[in-house]
């Protein structure tokens, strides 16, 4: 391959990262909602009760310069206190004891190594 080849082959390789990029935080992002969603399905995390909490986890992303970023989260109060546990008395008044039932935290390795993954395979694709 000549010097000149190989710079279009790199520029060739440029214009479509982006683009692979963004598909595999996506594809991150899905699987991330899906470990979490499971998590939030019984012992060791929260128990189901309704599945509003479960199916409230939603993933935001958009395109920045070189490539793509997502967020993972719900819109729903009780998140931070299922995860982490809450002791004390509340804005009502109720004392609670209520111990930690994690479900994030567990999915943030699988998280990780499936986006290193992805990665992986956006810019192999990128240049093949």
């Amino acid at each position: 391959m000549t010097p000149d080849e190989f710079a279009d082959r790199l520029e060739a390789a440029a214009d479509r990262l982006p683009d692979t990029i963004a598909d595999a935080v996506r594809h991150t992002a899905m699987v991330g909602i899906g470990h979490i969603r499971a998590n939030a399905s019984g012992r060791p995390g929260p128990n189901v009760i309704t599945g509003r909490y479960r199916s409230s986890w939603t993933a935001t992303g958009r395109l920045i310069p070189y490539g793509a970023e997502c967020t993972i989260t719900t819109d729903r109060s009780q998140d931070y206190r299922l995860e982490f546990g809450f002791v004390g008395v509340d804005s009502l008044g109720r004392r609670y004891n209520q111990p930690p039932f994690p479900h994030v935290g567990p999915a943030i390795p699988i998280i990780e190594a499936t986006l290193k993954s992805q990665i992986r395979h956006a810019v192999e694709e990128a240049f093949s």
